[in-house]
């Protein structure tokens, strides 16, 4: 048997002649979810028992864009079969031990798609179409292009949201994810292969999927044929509301084999939201490790069926922690809503605010009892500069702040160490494990503060102070 794997519909259609490079949250009713009740949905007649989705397509079709993002080259691993980065099957070859070789790429673009939610100019498409872009274009049906500004990028969702300047655009109208049943038909609009406003349709296969290394967001699985550059493209039902984001698909080719996954459309908006609003996502915290329960292990518990998210470890001095939680413990609810697997509870405990009290049932020593958990707040563990502000260029960094630990280590009162170093910064030298103490005579000691230097810095350069092991030097970066 082969091995499986899960890649995102990466959204990559090299062009001709370029050469190949490199949750949950709280908001109010959004304009657009307002707008859906307020159009009578399409009528969908049935051909020969078929459903007919023209008047879906006709009426929001034109709400749906391709998106043209162009990345910077950069010094990062390449392998010996010269396959892209960005490729589906890069993550395969890297997962699998194929042999790895630095490269040195130029210039290249890829393709996505997306879709307008508000007449102003909002779109949405998926973080992994504009991540590290350096320009993306944005292309109507109607033929105007337009350069778009990258509002905020939430890689944990794979959600972005994109700025045009243009008035009156046709929206689409947003559907409820959760109304959706497992058989209904549901059609995709999107770009695959760089074919603009190409439409398939299909069934939901199955919801609230799961998916490695994907903790927040429970996927709506499709049939729906989804392919490279449908990535960020819309979901709709038989009502012409968009359900959900194209993001991601299980191949063992990179391209379509009946499996694809779309973000609920839900979720998609409450990021929006919080990005509009705040500029960054927030998402709840516990601080316990769970996993599932099988037969074996709920009779071991008592438990008279394997429902429920088993506790394996608790995090010291966490909320779940001080709320009393430990391992062996099965969550079977939060807040009255019940959990019946382990992949219930992450998207429900991150759609809680930092703050709030929420109430556990909890089954432990062969009853249940209720629990008070005061939530946190998730950290990331780095902060990206994802696109930058137009008017400064960009750093091209990925960077998280200094442990207590390593600033012991390293003899400093603060910094940032380098995660990723891609555009500007590689060019100038910058690599990852640098440690960034200064920019422009400022001392760092968090990632808003390098962002602000960035975009009001006075010149065209920005001069970064760098500990490299146990040297300290400058370099200058050309914000462009």
């Amino acid at each position: 048997m082969q091995p499986r794997f899960i890649s995102r519909v990466l959204a990559i259609f090299s062009v001709m002649g370029m050469t190949l490079g490199a949750y949950g949250w709280w908001s109010t009713v959004h304009p657009a979810a307002a707008a859906s009740t307020s159009a009578p949905p399409p009528i969908i007649q049935a051909v020969g028992g078929l459903p007919d989705f023209s008047a879906i397509v006709q009426a929001y079709g034109p709400a749906v864009v391709n998106i043209t993002s162009t990345s910077e080259g950069s010094h990062e691993q390449g392998n010996s079969f010269g396959i892209d980065p960005n490729d589906p099957m890069y993550e395969f070859f890297r997962r699998f031990g194929m042999p790895m070789m630095p490269r040195d790429d130029g210039p290249h673009r890829a393709q996505g798609s997306g879709f307008i939610v508000n007449a102003d100019g909002v779109i949405l498409t998926n973080a992994h179409v504009v991540d590290d872009a350096s320009e993306v274009t944005v292309k109507l049906t109607d033929k105007r292009e337009f350069r778009a500004k990258v509002i905020g990028i939430d890689k944990p969702s794979d959600v972005a949201v994109l700025k045009i300047s243009a008035k009156n655009l046709p929206v689409v109208r947003v559907g409820n994810a959760g109304a959706v049943n497992v058989g209904e038909w549901v059609l995709a609009i999107g770009s695959p292969f760089g074919f603009e406003n190409s439409v398939t349709a299909g069934i939901v296969s199955a919801k609230s999927r799961s998916l490695p290394d994907e903790n927040y967001v429970p996927f709506i699985q499709t049939d729906v044929a989804v392919n490279p550059g449908n990535s960020g493209g819309p979901l709709f039902n038989m009502h012409g509301e968009v359900i959900g984001i194209n993001s991601q698909i299980y191949t063992h080719s990179g391209g379509y084999q009946g499996l694809s996954f779309a973000i609920p459309i839900d979720v998609a908006m409450k990021v929006e939201s919080q990005i509009l609003q705040h500029g960054k996502v927030v998402r709840g915290r516990m601080g316990a490790a769970i996993q599932d329960l099988n037969q074996d292990l709920a009779e071991s518990f008592g438990l008279s069926s394997p429902k429920g998210a088993l506790v394996n470890s608790v995090e010291p001095d966490s909320p779940a922690e001080r709320a009393g939680l430990k391992p062996g413990d099965v969550v079977l609810a939060l807040n009255g809503q019940t959990i019946n697997s382990s992949a219930d509870l992450p998207p429900k405990v991150a759609d809680l605010k930092p703050g709030s009290e929420a109430a556990l049932d909890v089954w432990r020593d062969h009853r249940t009892q209720r629990m008070t958990v005061k939530i946190g707040e998730i950290k990331a563990k780095s902060a990206a500069f994802a696109v930058g502000d137009n008017d400064q260029g960009r750093l091209g960094l990925s960077v998280r702040p200094l442990s207590q630990e390593e600033k012991q280590q390293l003899h400093v009162a603060g910094g940032l160490v380098v995660a990723e170093a891609s555009g500007p910064a590689a060019r100038a030298g910058v690599q990852p494990g640098d440690v960034i103490l200064a920019a422009n005579g400022t001392t760092i000691g968090s990632v808003e503060q390098l962002r602000r230097l960035a975009k009001n810095a006075s010149s065209r350069h920005l001069a970064l102070l760098i500990q490299r092991n146990d040297e300290k030097l400058f370099i200058p970066i050309n914000l462009g």
